[in-house]
């Protein structure tokens, strides 16, 4: 019962960052690990600016200010 509570607390932690923007960084190192194991993450630091970057076109995109 407890493991099964567990996962929806995760889960539900997950949604709701995703719904406010906050990007899983422990998701990406899983997904890189199994995925890309080649490969370096990015620090925590380089990835929420990667997040950010894509989410609002922060790359010399246009401002509205």
């Amino acid at each position: 019962m407890f493991d099964t509570l567990s996962k929806a607390g995760k889960y539900l932690g997950q949604a709701a960052k995703m719904m406010i923007g906050v990007p899983d960084y422990d998701n990406y190192v899983e997904h890189m690990r199994i995925t890309h194991p080649d490969q370096t993450p990015m620090t925590y630091e380089e990835f929420f600016r990667d997040r950010q970057d894509a989410r609002y076109g922060g790359k010399g995109g246009a401002k509205c200010c």
